[in-house]
């Protein structure tokens, strides 16, 4: 191997928790050597993002207690001086988090914090420094890079932020770059150029990576060798590619049990469980739920702008185009996942079909009756058959009301139970979704992630719906976590007779729970139709794309691609846009795809 550029030695760092020391890391030992990615794996819980913030000496006070020696560039970082330590923090070791606005400074506009740090670490003068910004955020590939430079971050999409945050992380040039699950919340085309852009850099500059993730398939994709840890220590360390051939701790073959490789549905028209490693097999199909009739969601050229207002009195100078004329239907029982690239629209027409964003126009029957033009009494009745569960489940749980209360609250005020019926049903609800009716009376932060997705899911069912919106709902978690939570998706379509609207990046993913597929790209879908259709014949230029850039979880397979050429256009029109006519062509059975 190289000269080390970062070297791990019996790293152990602990919290204090009600008084005793809880270690989180130990006696964890590795070495780093230049132009080397070494991945970091494992589940929540398992210690790999604070061994990332130990490195970077981002843990302190006296509630935490970190020993060890970490040596970079032969100097020891835990015995540095704190002025040492912040210099080489962005100037010689970058960090990107998993959830970017931890990162960015939601009342600063995005040049600034750009600007800010190239002018502190690298001495631009402002000038030098905007341009050099505009060039990191068209290297991410964000659109109309030199107009959103003066835009905050809650203007961008999840997707765009984490783009902005790497941009700042590589804009000194590092020597190692520490990435923790950077891609975990971005659609695979922009996962896909991310990956090919840090491996570009650190073919170009020598550039080492520490890279923490749960997604086995951009582990096979970019690291050289792999740790596995679990409670806290290295339980495996290999070569990559050997490791994927043979894990020798059950906790590994555990990990690689639940990885989803995209084509492993090619033969089957139904969705399918995950089999997990350590866990009865379910050999039996599922049995096809969907039910003809009256569809229970019907969507007609959906549209949705949002107005652009500039200059001091505040005028509409333009509109975002965000939904334009999206129309499908679902069935009782069916699964339509809604894919594509963050910004393309799909969340926003999970929104709007709920009216937590209200259309610009278009239809929404629900269950046979026109959403939009429900009153709030109406539409109060009407949300009920449909819910929506979001990608954190933290930001949708109130953290001072028990799990209990929270769940009985739809039910009490909608009249579905009385507040004495309320505890049993509450009690029947968590045992649907595979949790004990005794944590009715905890508070959510005394659950793992996994956990409050399946409270959140319990809530969802509280109202009996027909329709689930699910928008990113399995997309930040571990991979034997996201499993188990479409196998209980799955369970309970077959139980309730669920419909679905599964908005997701996540393609491998989408093949296991779908019945069927929509493309979006620049807010229209561009193709829709069976998911074998979709997925084993793609037809539009776009969707093979999406496929294309899914990793592989195989190092055998490892693909090193280039950056697409194209650019992905702003959907900022001007007020005076008129769409244009648009046309489907039938491609195979219930298979449209957009003519260009």
């Amino acid at each position: 191997m190289n000269q080390p550029v970062l070297r791990v030695e019996q790293l152990n760092t602990a919290f204090r928790v009600n008084g005793e020391w809880l270690k989180v890391v130990q006696d964890l030992s590795f070495e780093i050597g230049e132009r080397e990615t070494v991945a970091l794996v494992g589940e929540s819980g398992s210690g790999k993002s604070v061994t990332a913030l130990s490195i970077m000496r981002l843990l302190a006070g006296p509630q935490v207690q970190t020993r060890g020696r970490v040596l970079f560039e032969g100097r020891d970082l835990l015995a540095l001086p704190a002025r040492e330590m912040q210099h080489i923090r962005g100037n010689r070791i970058g960090m990107v988090f998993q959830e970017p606005m931890t990162s960015l400074n939601p009342v600063l506009k995005i040049g600034t914090q750009i600007t800010e740090v190239l002018q502190r670490h690298r001495g631009m003068d402002h000038a030098s420094a905007r341009a050099e910004a505009v060039r990191l955020l068209e290297k991410v590939r964000i659109p109309a890079a030199q107009a959103r430079l003066d835009e905050y971050p809650l203007s961008f999409s999840g997707g765009m932020r984490q783009r902005v945050v790497i941009a700042i992380a590589l804009a000194c040039n590092p020597t190692l770059l520490i990435v923790d699950e950077p891609t975990t919340a971005l659609d695979v085309t922009i996962q896909a150029q991310i990956l090919s852009l840090i491996q570009t850099l650190q073919d170009e500059e020598g550039m080492s990576i520490l890279f923490i993730t749960h997604d086995m398939g951009v582990v096979a994709e970019v690291a050289d060798r792999t740790i596995v840890m679990y409670r806290g220590e290295g339980v495996e360390m290999a070569e990559t590619r050997q490791l994927f051939q043979a894990p020798q701790h059950p906790y590994s073959k555990t990990l690689f049990s639940a990885v989803p490789r995209l084509g492993d549905m090619a033969n089957s028209p139904l969705p399918q469980r995950f089999a997990l490693f350590g866990q009865p097999a379910v050999n039996e199909s599922l049995q096809d739920t969907v039910m003809a009739g009256t569809p229970v969601l019907a969507v007609w050229d959906l549209v949705k702008r949002f107005e652009v207002k500039s200059g001091w009195l505040r005028r509409v100078t333009g509109r975002v185009h965000a939904v334009e004329n999206v129309s499908f239907s679902l069935q009782a029982g069916e699964t339509l996942s809604l894919v594509g690239e963050s910004g393309c629209g799909k969340s926003t027409t999970g929104r709007a079909i709920l009216r937590l964003l209200e259309p610009t126009g278009g239809t929404v029957s629900l269950c046979g009756e026109n959403m939009l033009s429900a009153d709030k009494s109406a539409l109060a009745g009407l949300r009920m058959r449909a819910q929506m569960i979001f990608q954190d489940p933290y930001d949708s749980l109130n953290p001072r009301m028990t799990i209990g209360r929270a769940i009985a609250e739809p039910m009490v005020s909608h009249g579905l139970a009385s507040a004495r019926q309320a505890p049993q049903k509450v009690a029947e609800l968590l045992e649907r979704v595979g949790l004990q009716a005794d944590m009715a009376e905890r508070y959510p932060h005394q659950f793992s992630g996994g956990q409050r997705q399946r409270l959140c899911i319990a809530r969802a069912l509280a109202l009996n719906p027909q329709l689930i919106i699910a928008d990113e709902a399995v997309s930040a978690l571990d991979m034997t976590v996201k499993a188990q939570i479409v196998n209980l998706l799955l369970d309970l379509q077959q139980q309730l007779g669920l419909a679905y609207l599964f908005i997701s990046h996540d393609m491998a993913v989408v093949e296991r729970i779908s019945h069927r597929v929509a493309v979006m790209y620049q807010g229209e879908i561009v193709e829709i139709g069976p998911r074998q259709a979709v997925f084993n014949n793609p037809q539009h230029p776009y969707t093979r794309r999406l496929l294309a850039a899914v990793p592989v979880p195989d190092p055998q397979r490892r693909v090193y691609r280039s950056l697409l050429a194209d650019e992905l256009h702003s959907p900022l029109r001007p007020l005076d846009y008129q769409p244009p006519v648009r046309r489907y062509q039938q491609v195979g059975d219930d298979h449209l795809v957009l003519l260009s």
